[in-house]
């Protein structure tokens, strides 16, 4: 095997050992009421501000109608609401609430705390180690 398929084969183990990660992380702190989309527009929203919700099914990804149902459960719940967007009074922005924003914090904070804690049972809380990684991961994502 060359070295080539060799990167591109440990890149594609590295995305899905990142991908359970993330997954295992937001299991384990995960709010019961919030289902993983509502959590991704959410995220969305704090990152791009108000969207339509078009543009929110395309930034999550999914489709427009669980986009519609994602934003109704969480309008209901009063992590969003909708406004008229400004640049035409005819089309509906959601923006995230204060709530919505403190719950997403909230469940940041203990993906934090608990990887800590995962890192500490593995003897892998380095702190250069891991400033390296997050230098690392940073550099990946294009920052």
């Amino acid at each position: 095997m060359n070295n080539v398929a060799t990167t591109e084969q440990q890149a594609f183990e590295m995305v899905v050992a990142l991908h359970r990660l993330v997954r295992s992380l937001r299991h384990a702190v995960r709010e019961d009421s919030l289902q993983p989309t509502q959590t991704l527009v959410l995220t969305q929203l704090v990152s791009t501000g108000p969207m339509r919700v078009g543009e929110l099914a395309a930034g999550v990804p999914c489709s427009q109608p669980t986009a519609t149902v994602a934003v109704a459960s969480l309008e209901a719940a009063g992590y969003v609401r909708r406004q008229p967007d400004p640049a035409d009074g005819r089309a509906i922005r959601v923006v995230i609430t204060e709530a919505g924003r403190d719950l997403l914090l909230s469940l940041a904070h203990g993906e934090a705390r608990e990887l800590a804690d995962r890192l500490n049972r593995l003897h892998l809380a380095d702190p250069e180690l891991l400033q390296q990684t997050v230098t690392l991961l940073d550099k990946l994502s294009g920052r």
